[in-house]
């Protein structure tokens, strides 16, 4: 009797233990990928079922009209029609998802798309799919390849051609099987990952106040190449989403299933399970390797000590032996500085605590100062060109001005298709300022009181002051709207015609990235001009003067495409302003550290017609002015 009993028991646990493994199995069968897109060797997956992954219902049919609103449903028929119903000839790729082909689409005009179908007889499937389409059609991006539309009947995705192929192509993959294949050059190179790293940085920092991207499988072959070679973040199929709540290397999403791919794995993720955007910038830093290197990042047809690219090269980079190991094309063209520098960065990366690895901003702005020096080595190799101008800037420096602008002459604006002198001038009560009487800026300036004063140029006196936001009449100090208000100093050679260029010019333009005239005053001989105030002053005190604590890397790159903006706008067709001031001392800041461009004392309405003006006075500032302009005026 007791051993029939203890007989049941176990046979009723072997066939429970029987129906979990036949569960736990159906569930695996679901979930594997094979991240493969090209050799088996080198991109493989490990598999186990994510803790608290998407479910397929909730990214499912039912879900599809969320995704409408910014991506097309194509027909099968529009498909078909696309491929030549699928044509092998059409085919431009193969992935673990399935092949791509390229096709054209009407969108309104007929264009180039990639049309990637779900193999069926694929590991990959429905999860994938809807998970591709809930990514891209949530998150636009410059630098992330565009979904354009989907056809749910045979899982099929449609997104924006991209003519250049992958960067894994141009590393390594076609290296040799081409017989017009050309390298990338050390600038391109630098491009490309600039351009994912800007991508992947808006995934990890800038989608929204909610929520924040994990990749999950970042790899060169992931990295799209653009006609202009620009660098695209591909393949969300294994991404996730994350609550911004958790900020830094602290967001993490712990998983039962382990996926990426050999080679750009974070041995961290492996261990714990615990998947973070720092598993993004691991696998990064892998990417640059092979941007380095030129060579894939598991490669078993070498020795075995270079199986590894990650393992073999960081060796060599800290053994100091970078050149040995970088991609044989590559030589000649990048300074040792440099070479180091991004060595350092792909180190980095690869740390093997996630805590120690930088974020992608802080990639993303070394790698922007590699290919500032890159940049600036180039221009030392044409550096007997600046010698020839310094010398002859030397010889005749009555030509140029410093902060003192001269107004012995006139500037002549000459067309030089027919050479008549062309005066733009603009008339002041055409423009739609405050004309403010000076007894008001007295007020606001509690009579231009010497405590009042915010800094000297050569114009003048420029006054703090404060006005009615509404109004604009004068307020007491702390109320209202604070404003800065310029005096022209009656003994300084700027006189009229910067005062009526300033007013022509900046009371016609409004952009954040160009200071806001609110009006002027012109009685008697006092000239004025009342401005917007910027809290922190003007670059160059941030930079030389040692004003309040030093600007970070991030705050200078931001405030250099600020003023980059704002002189853009300056040249548009529309505008046409030529600025020929650009210092940092006229470039202001506000409280929030945005550049506003300011000083429009000797700007210049452009000839048009691609003609160009000749000067009888050349007006700049040293250090600023430019040498054609100073030699043929």
């Amino acid at each position: 009797m007791y051993f029939s009993t203890t007989l049941i028991l176990l046979l009723t646990v072997l066939d429970i233990l029987v129906y979990c493994l036949q569960k736990l199995q159906k569930e695996d069968t679901g979930e594997q990928k094979d991240s493969s897109s090209s050799s088996s060797l080198d991109k493989r997956s490990i598999h186990e079922e994510d803790h608290g992954e998407r479910k397929d219902s909730s990214l499912s049919s039912s879900s599809s009209s969320s995704q409408n609103k910014q991506c097309r449903v194509f027909s099968l028929d529009e498909i078909k029609l696309a491929t030549n119903n699928f044509d092998d000839a059409f085919v431009i790729g193969k992935g673990g998802f399935g092949k791509v082909y390229k096709g054209k689409v009407d969108v309104g005009t007929r264009i180039d798309v990639a049309i990637k179908r779900s193999n069926l007889d694929s590991d990959q499937g429905e999860t994938e799919f809807w998970a591709e389409i809930e990514m891209l059609s949530k998150f636009r991006h410059s630098h992330i390849v565009s979904l354009l539309g989907y056809c749910e009947k045979e899982m099929i995705l449609v997104y924006e051609y991209m003519p250049n192929g992958s960067l894994a192509d141009h590393l390594h993959k076609k290296r040799g099987n081409e017989s017009n294949f050309s390298p990338l050059t050390w600038v391109q190179r630098l491009n490309i990952c600039i351009g994912a790293a800007r991508g992947l940085d808006y995934l990890h920092t800038g989608t929204g106040v909610q929520f924040r991207v994990i990749h999950r499988d970042v790899k060169s072959s992931n990295i799209l190449l653009d006609e202009n070679l620009a660098g695209k973040i591909a393949d969300f199929g294994l991404s996730r989403i994350t609550p911004a709540s958790l900020s830094g290397s602290t967001t993490n999403v712990y998983t039962r299933q382990i996926i990426s791919t050999f080679g750009y794995m974070d041995a961290e993720y492996f261990s714990t399970h615990r998947l973070t955007r720092k598993s993004d910038v691991y696998a990064f830093g892998v990417v640059l390797l092979e941007v380095l290197c030129g060579r894939p990042a598991l490669d078993f047809t070498l020795d075995e000590q270079q199986h590894s690219l990650t393992v073999w090269a960081k060796q060599g980079i800290k053994r100091g032996n970078i050149s040995r190991i970088i991609d044989p094309c590559l030589r000649g063209q990048v300074s040792a500085k440099c070479l180091k520098t991004f060595g350092q960065i792909a180190c980095e990366c690869l740390r093997t605590c996630s805590k120690d690895r930088p974020t992608m901003t802080m990639v993303l702005a070394k790698l922007e100062l590699v290919l500032t020096w890159t940049m600036q080595s180039v221009q030392r190799a044409n550096s007997w060109k600046r010698i020839t101008w310094s010398l002859f800037l030397t010889k005749t420096p009555r030509r140029v001005i410093s902060d003192r602008k001269i107004d012995v002459c006139d500037n002549i604006a000459v067309a030089s298709a027919s050479q008549q002198a062309v005066q733009h001038r603009v008339d002041i009560t055409s423009l739609t300022l405050k004309e403010f009487t000076y007894s008001e800026l007295q007020t606001a300036t509690r009579n231009f009181h010497h405590d009042r004063v915010i800094g000297e140029g050569a114009f003048g006196t420029v006054f703090k002051g404060w006005l009615d936001r509404v109004t604009y009449l004068p307020q007491k100090d702390g109320n209202g709207l604070s404003v800065a208000i310029k005096k022209l100093n009656p003994e300084s050679m700027q006189g009229l015609d910067e005062w009526q260029a300033e007013v022509n010019f900046l009371g016609k333009f409004s952009h954040p990235n160009i200071v806001k005239l609110l009006g002027y005053c012109q009685e008697n001989k006092n000239l004025l001009l009342v401005y917007e105030y910027a809290q922190n002053e003007s670059l160059d005190k941030h930079l030389f003067r040692k004003f309040g604590e030093a600007l970070p890397w991030y705050t200078r790159i931001k405030i250099a495409i600020g003023a980059a903006q704002g002189l853009a706008f300056l040249h548009n067709t529309e505008n046409n302003v030529i600025y020929r001031d650009v210092k940092t001392s006229n470039i202001l800041l506000d409280e929030d550290f945005n550049a506003k461009l300011s000083n429009f004392g000797l700007a210049k309405l452009a000839p048009t017609n691609g003609d160009t003006y000749f000067s009888t006075c050349i007006m700049g500032t040293y250090g600023y002015a430019a040498p054609e302009y100073v030699v043929t005026g």
